[in-house]
């Protein structure tokens, strides 16, 4: 991924929040030969050493997946920018974004175990704590009917990288002129680049 300098994310914690709460990811692999997408939620292990998902059987791309380095992309909050907002129109139109790109190796899983223990962590993360749903409640032989329509994975990260463009290239100025705008749209996306460029806004 390109990354200016100022554009970079070292913070470990920051990269691994990202992670966490954007994780219905786009993980891109070669299938036959041409570039194959699929979107789908990726979760940590709880060493943050592996992320595990799961592709329906169908999905051709887990057929050849295996000894490539694939690329999934965690896509945070991101806006347009318009120079209209700045203290001169001389300027150009930008867009501010925040992502993580995550490159590692696919093992398709076999382990009865680990399948269900992965399906489980999955469903403990996205259900509400109050839920009445649990899949460990579930009768085994239908999770493990279930379980055959899909094929589960989990990705050794091999490297991570992670850009938040925030208008770091801009003066201290312009940026609480940005910020100023954004605070009076109340589309999400706008409103949490608002809030991330506050937080940022010596950087």
């Amino acid at each position: 991924m390109y990354r200016p300098s100022h554009f970079k994310i070292e913070d470990k914690e920051v990269i691994d929040e990202i992670i966490e709460q954007y994780s219905f990811a786009t993980l891109i692999s070669q299938h036959n030969g041409v570039p194959f997408a699929t979107h789908l939620p990726l979760i940590w292990n709880n060493d943050h050493t592996y992320l595990y998902g799961h592709f329906a059987r169908l999905n051709p791309q887990w057929k050849d997946i295996r000894n490539q380095t694939i690329l999934a992309i965690f896509q945070g909050p991101h806006c347009y920018i318009s120079p209209s907002w700045y203290e001169t129109n001389n300027a150009v139109p930008t867009w501010n974004y925040v992502t993580v790109h995550v490159y590692g190796k696919v093992e398709l899983l076999e382990d009865k175990k680990e399948v269900v223990d992965s399906l489980d962590q999955m469903v403990l993360k996205y259900e509400d704590p109050k839920s009445t749903y649990h899949l460990h409640e579930l009768d085994s032989n239908f999770i493990s009917g279930m379980s055959r329509a899909i094929q589960c994975f989990k990705i050794k990260i091999n490297k991570i990288e992670g850009k938040a463009k925030l208008s770091q290239n801009h003066s201290v100025q312009r940026k609480k002129l940005i910020i100023n705008q954004l605070e009076q749209i109340s589309n999400p996306n706008e409103q949490q680049i608002c809030s991330l460029m506050k937080a940022n806004i010596n950087n």
